[in-house]
This record gives C-alpha cells, structure tokens and sequence, in this order.
C-alpha cells in the first residue's frame, strides 16, 4: 500500500506511455500484416476470376458464332447469320481485357497468341464453310471437311482455354500456400516486433531521463542567467518591461521598480501608473507615443525625465519591439535606460566643444596675425636691412657689420619658421576634401615646385606608377614635396643625390605592428636616398615637432618638415615610418589606406 502512495504522478505517466506505445505498435504491426496479406490474397482472387471469365467468354462468343453458322445452314435463314457476324468484334475485345490481365504472365501471354491463332483459323473455317455451302459454290465433299475441321479446332480452342483455367488455378493455389505459410510465420513476428518495441521504449525512456536532467540543468542555468541579468540591469542602470496589449497587462524587472525610486513589486505596474511618474513638460509627448505604440505596434526611440518617488528628476531613454507569439498574442518588449548622468556628461562636452570653438577662433585669429602682422615687422626689418648701401656698411664698424648680419639671419629664419607653423596649422584646420586624384600628376607638381634645387644639386628623381587614390590633394603634394626636399637637403658633400621612389600594394597583416587590421590592403610608397643617413635611434623622434638631429648651422631648417610629414599622413588614416643608417643614406615609408 505504501508503494501505490509513493508512486507519484510523474511515474504512472511513464508507465502508462510504455503500454500505450507498446500496444500500439503490436496492434498496427499485426494489423498492418494481416490487412497486407488479405488484401494481395484478394486482388490474385480476382485476377484468377477475371482470367476465367474472360475465357468463359471468349469460349461463348465462339460458341454462338458456330451455332449461328448450324442455324443458317440447316434453315437458309439469314438471321441465324446474327450471332456469327457480331461474335467477331465481341472476341476482340474479350482478347484485349485478357492482354490487360495478363500483362506481367509471359506464359500466359504465349498461351493466349496461341489461342488468337486458333481462333483465327476456327473463324477462317466458318468463312470457308459458308462458302461451300451457297447455291454457287455447293460443293459437299468440301462442306463436310471444313465441318470436321472446325469440330477439330473447336475442340483445341477448348483444351488451350482448360490449360490457361489450369494455369490460373495452380498459380491461386501457389499464392494461397504462400499466405498460409506467411500466417503460420505470424506469431515470430509478432515477438520480434515486440522485442523490437521493448528495445525502442526502453530507449525512449533513457533519453526521458537525459532530457530531464539536461532540463534540470538548463534551469539551473536559466536561474543563473536571472540572476545575471538582474545584476546586470544594476550595473547598466537600466529596466525591462513587457506590455501585453491584448490584456493591457504590464510586467516591470525588479530594477525598472528601482529605477522610479521603489523597492521591487511595491505597486501593481498599470498604463497609466507610468504616466503619472513622468515630468510634465514631457507628459504630453509620451501619451503621444504610447497611442502611437497601440497603432504601429512598435516603440521608436524616446527620451524624456521622470519625477522619481524621492522628488529627484532623471533623465531617461526607452526603445522597445514587438514580440509575436501567435496570431492573438502580441506582448511589446521594451527597456528604459537612466541616462542622467550620460545627459549631465553631454551637457559639460557642449560646453567644452564651445569653449573648443572659440579656442579654434583665436587659432584662426594667431593664424592671420602671424600670416600678416608677424610677419610685417620682418618685411620691414629685412628691407630696410636691404638699403644698407656697402658705404654705409664700410662706415661702421667690424662688430656693426657682424651684428647686422646676424639681424638678417635671424630674421629670414624668423621668417621660415613662421611659414612652416602656418603650414603645420593648415594641415589641422583647413578643410579635408578627399578627391580621387593621380599620384603622378601630384609628383610632377612637386618636383616642378624644386626643380631650382634639383637643377642646382644636380639630383636624379627616380620613380614607378604611382596609383590614383582619394586623397588630399594639395597636403599629398606637400608631403612629396617635404620628402625630397629632406633628401636633397641632407645629401652628401661631392656626391650627387639620387633619389628613388617605389611603389607596391600590400596587406595590413604584413605589418601587424603599426597598421589598422580592419583596413586589409594600403599602398605602400617608399623614399629612399643615398643622403647621410642619420642613427637609427632617433627614427621616431625625427618626426616629432622641433626636433632637430642637427644644428641651425649646419644645416638650415626649423624642424617642422617632417612633422609636417606625419600630420598629413594622419589626416588621411596612414602610417609613415623611417629607417638610415650613418652614411648610408635613408628611406622613408608612407603607408595610405586602399
């Protein structure tokens, strides 16, 4: 008694569901069989019946052309001839239903050709009996042989007709034995069926007992999955909530509760509870949305504040879609985002992007003070420096001279230096218009814009087609010419420059250390000169602002250029990189995305 009380629910089910199966799958087997074999046993029945009716009537039809015949010979009445004359066509058809039924029976099919020929011949007697038998043609020795040939004939039509009964007969009797012997095999497959359907049940039921641990361990994980998302929603400062609109019911997440300032579950979440936490000056256009949600069965992006219960306004953000469970049940899943102190964030970058605008004004003001004012002073410093007549240099003294020379020195180089800020402030504040332009086109323009100087250091350009890219068309153009410019301003004493240019297309995986992965392909395009070179530890620095490998009096220049050189490639998403040694001349890389 004990036992039947512990045997819960869950048990019985499993109980019943292995005798429903199995009795299920016993009774369709046997059925199955047994209806099977009925039904081929009653279709050869009938095949067999038919054949023989057939027959039967093609015996008759035979039969009633020969009694005709007698009837018209005995009485000279035509009518008599009725039976024979219709009796052809009627035995033509019976031998076409026997073809029919006899389609897959090659004995049978030779037996009946046998029979046509026969029957053709027995009708061939019966024209040649007739014939003999008119007033014109009376011949009686004749009449009498065509007579007893046709009883000969007749005779053979019936024995070939008793050999296919025959056949027929044997074959029913074959196929009755075989569905006796297939009955007589009916209970070893009724136990293999069962041992067949033992073996699947229990299978079944093994993989219930999998399926339910599995679910145990799903659950647990959904469980933790809860959890997560809860913590989550904490971490994230954000809610979920469901709205069923064919009920008009509401579910809130415990942090959406938390969100308004209240504890989880503290209020049945309703429609219209939400509304009354929202601000006022928002109110309007939230009722808006909600009508639009019943509509469009959607929720855009919406922003707007909410009162909290302790009095404090935030701000929030909410987006949501429709699920569609069926074709009654609709629940719109949404989530709300606190985003106070995203807003408060925005609001201090606008303030900083102000200040930021009006630091680029006074930027765009230095620009045009040092591009005019600056720069006025010089003109004038160097001009009047430029009247001095070569008496009235004579006139003062040694030291004079000297500090009027440094003056004009300084004041070109005061000059340059000014040039190269404007142009380095450029490459940051002018406007980057990418236009699709032909690199060898730009290097022509460069090379024209030194041609003094290459004329002058007598220097050999070399260099490879360069591919058309969008670009900057006027920094490219600086670029080359700052890269040369560097080449034939470093070159060696007595040594003519040379200076070639290469170029190659090449995947960003080849150089994983520097270039963008999410770029695949850059153009690679290589400076390189047989210039002094300079010490492979200064290949980053050299591109620093002001940094200078050499003294103003050894070589003039202000540090900028290759500076300059980076900021361009910045701007349009490349990499630039430096490689010499001491007197071996160096080679400069520009890499520019495809």
């Amino acid at each position: 008694m004990r036992r039947i009380l512990n045997f819960n629910s869950f048990n019985l089910l499993r109980v019943i569901f292995v005798i429903a199966v199995f009795i299920l799958l016993f009774i369709s087997s046997i059925s199955y069989k047994h209806n099977r074999d009925t039904h081929e046993s009653s279709k050869l029945l009938m095949h067999a019946y038919e054949v023989n009716i057939q027959l039967e009537r093609l015996i008759s039809n035979v039969k009633d052309a020969e009694t005709g015949q007698r009837g018209f010979i005995i009485t000279k009445n035509e009518r008599y001839l009725a039976p024979y004359n219709f009796s052809r066509d009627k035995v033509n058809r019976t031998f076409i239903e026997l073809q029919k039924l006899n389609t897959d029976n090659a004995t049978q099919e030779r037996n009946l050709k046998n029979l046509f020929v026969l029957i053709n011949k027995r009708y061939d007697c019966f024209e040649e009996t007739l014939k003999y038998n008119s007033v014109e043609n009376f011949d009686k020795r004749r009449l009498e042989n065509s007579l007893f040939k046709g009883r000969i004939l007749m005779e053979n039509i019936r024995f070939q007709v008793d050999s296919m009964k025959d056949i027929e007969k044997k074959f029913l009797e074959q196929s009755q034995k075989n569905y006796d012997n297939e009955i007589s095999l009916t209970p070893l497959f009724s136990i293999s069926v069962f041992l067949v359907a033992l073996v699947l049940i229990i299978l079944s039921y093994r993989q219930i007992n999998r399926d339910i641990e599995r679910l145990k361990v799903s659950n647990k994980k959904l469980l933790i999955s809860t959890r997560l998302m809860d913590d989550a929603e904490k971490i994230g400062n954000f809610g979920t909530w469901q709205w069923d609109l064919k009920s008009d019911r509401v579910h809130y997440s415990d942090n959406q509760f938390r969100l308004l300032g209240f504890k989880p579950c503290a209020f049945v979440p309703e429609k219209t509870t939400f509304i009354q936490f929202v601000h006022q000056d928002d109110k309007q256009a939230v009722q808006a949305s909600m009508i639009e949600i019943v509509k469009k069965k959607k929720l855009p992006l919406l922003y707007y504040k909410v009162v909290r219960q302790d009095g404090a306004i935030r701000h929030f953000k909410s987006i949501g879609r429709l699920l569609v469970e069926n074709e009654e049940g609709q629940i719109l899943l949404g989530i709300s985002f606190d985003i106070t102190d995203e807003h408060d964030q925005n609001i201090e970058l606008y303030q900083r992007n102000k200040e930021l605008e009006a630091s680029n004004q006074e930027l765009a003001s230095f620009n045009h003070v040092a591009s005019h004012d600056l720069q006025e002073p010089l003109r004038k410093i160097q001009t009047f420096i430029s009247r001095f007549s070569e008496e009235d240099k004579a006139a003062l003294s040694a030291r004079a001279n000297e500090y009027l020379s440094k003056i004009d020195s300084s004041s070109k180089r005061m000059r340059v230096l000014i040039d190269d800020l404007l142009l380095f402030s450029r490459t940051n504040t002018t406007k980057k218009e990418f236009i699709k332009t032909n690199l060898n086109l730009v290097l022509k323009n460069a090379k024209a814009e030194l041609a003094e100087v290459i004329d002058e250091k007598k220097a050999t350009i070399s260099s490879e087609k360069l591919p058309k890219l969008k670009v900057i068309p006027y920094q490219i153009e600086q670029l080359f010419i700052n890269m040369i410019g560097n080449s034939l301003k470093y070159n060696k004493a007595e040594i003519d420059p040379v200076i070639s240019i290469s170029y190659t297309k090449t995947n960003s995986s080849d150089y994983p250390n520097f270039l963008n992965h999410s770029i695949k392909k850059y153009h690679k395009i290589t400076f390189t000169d047989n210039g002094m070179g300079f010490d492979p530890q200064f290949k980053h620095s050299i591109f620093v602002l002001f940094k200078r490998l050499h003294t103003k009096n050894d070589y003039p220049g202000t540090g900028i250029g290759l500076a300059i050189c980076k900021k361009i490639v910045d701007n349009h998403n490349g990499h630039i990189t430096a490689d010499s040694k001491l007197g071996e001349g160096a080679s400069f890389t520009v890499f520019l995305p495809e």
